[in-house]
């Protein structure tokens, strides 16, 4: 099958909000590695336990700010005046994602062989687990975040 410049088009404007939320994933990866980084070297995380909790936090929320602008612009376009509530649902669900990641992580590495698929339990888990946590951000974002409200006047409406 030939991919012409159209052809990639079309498949791009069917596909264009995931297409665009993994694009926003992988900078929001980006965003939140730096931000990490930056907090290593500033706070001298080798040393402390706490420090390194501070900088995973940071790097977290550094994630999560990122990933709400890009999201709510370039991927659900949303128009909700209220950007502060929006904030705060979007916020809340990335909790419920980072605990369900922090769950998974804590019992998956122990349920799968030593060796999964050529990769230790401990990585084939985090892959896993990013899966997972992908998807569901994408749900909880679509579904409760970044909705659209119906307009009164539509056909569907009558």
């Amino acid at each position: 099958m030939r991919f012409t410049v159209k052809k990639i088009k079309a498949l791009y404007k069917k596909y264009e909000e995931i297409i665009n939320y993994l694009i926003v994933g992988v900078l929001t990866t980006i965003v939140s590695w730096i931000a990490y980084g930056l907090c290593r070297f500033v706070l001298d995380v080798q040393n402390s336990n706490f420090q390194m909790q501070v900088a995973v936090l940071i790097r977290w929320f550094a994630g999560v700010v990122f990933a709400y602008f890009t999201n709510r612009k370039y991927v659900f376009k949303s128009e909700n005046p209220n950007k502060f509530k929006e904030f705060c649902s979007f916020t809340s669900s990335r909790i419920v994602t980072y605990v369900m990641d922090a769950v998974i992580m804590a019992f998956l590495p122990g349920l799968l062989p030593a060796k999964c698929f050529g990769l230790d339990a401990d990585w084939m888990a985090t892959l896993i687990s990013a899966v997972l946590v992908t998807i569901t951000n994408y749900v909880f974002s679509k579904f409760l975040v970044f909705t659209k409200k119906k307009d009164n006047n539509s056909e569907e409406a009558k």
